[in-house]
């Protein structure tokens, strides 16, 4: 009799991370979630918390060794662990910028590699990596947010070419505005240039309206456990907006992309 699949998810402290991370638990599976601080992880049933920074590659190869010690194999890893960031972009410093790049690209990365040769060995793997809908459309004042998940995007796409030879296979999951602290508390960029200042408070309005009004993360983690032991497919979007949105970019003209994104982050 095969022994339950082994799933290591990244960021579980809360948001989409911690919601799967218990969704996966709740339905049998042997769950560890990675957290950058134990002190003030808040644990969750079923779920084994280990102490791993994305951020530090000596930290990711701890944490992943630590998991093969204790389960002997990885089946699912999800990366959802993720930063955000608002502002202008000729008001991002470069700093700023490689700040969210080494979690959302970097960090996503490192994690990869430190778990592909294991995967590779037992010839089997999923890899699901939280992208957004922001990986395949713009949004005003998220320049390198956006930057980062169509990186995610191209990451992957690639990925799944090299690995699929071993077994493994790479998805994309790409949800819209959610619920989460991620998006209800998003740091902003240290320098303010005031010609951008209306433009801006009325997206950063705009985006707390759509984040306060948006869907809990139940969607979006239904949609990663399907991808991640369910038939293979590239790109997953949970159902509602980001969905449509997904079918808009596709089928419809960009003019009337760009308008109708313009009108949801409140500009003319």
């Amino acid at each position: 009799m095969l022994k339950t699949k082994v799933v290591v998810i990244t960021g579980v402290s809360s948001g989409i991370g911690r919601a799967s991370a218990m969704k996966f638990a709740t339905q049998g599976y042997q769950v560890f979630g990675t957290v950058r601080d134990m002190d003030n992880a808040q644990a969750s049933p079923g779920v084994v918390l280990i102490e791993m920074d994305i951020r530090n590659e000596a930290s990711v190869k701890r944490g992943i060794q630590e998991i093969m010690a204790q389960a002997g194999r990885i089946d699912v890893l999800v990366n959802s662990a993720g930063v955000t960031l608002l502002g202008a972009m000729e008001e991002t410093s470069i700093t700023e910028a490689q700040a969210v790049f080494d979690t959302n690209v970097f960090g996503l990365l490192r994690t990869i590699q430190a778990v592909l040769p294991h995967m590779r060995k037992q010839r089997s793997g999923r890899i699901v990596n939280i992208s957004s809908v922001l990986g395949f459309l713009p949004a005003p004042y998220m320049a390198a947010y956006s930057a980062s998940k169509h990186a995610v995007e191209g990451l992957s796409e690639t990925l799944d070419h090299e690995v699929r030879q071993f077994g493994v296979r790479v998805v994309l999951v790409e949800p819209s505005f959610t619920k989460t602290n991620l998006d209800l508390n998003a740091p902003q960029t240290a320098v303010r240039i005031p010609e951008y200042g209306k433009e801006f408070e009325i997206v950063a309005q705009a985006i707390q309206k759509n984040v306060q009004n948006a869907p809990a993360p139940d969607g979006v983690v239904d949609t990663i456990v399907e991808a991640a032991l369910g038939a293979w497919k590239m790109r997953r979007t949970p159902k509602g907006e980001a969905s449509m949105l997904a079918k808009l970019r596709r089928f419809m003209p960009a003019g009337a992309v760009e308008k109708g994104l313009r009108k949801t982050f409140g500009l003319l």
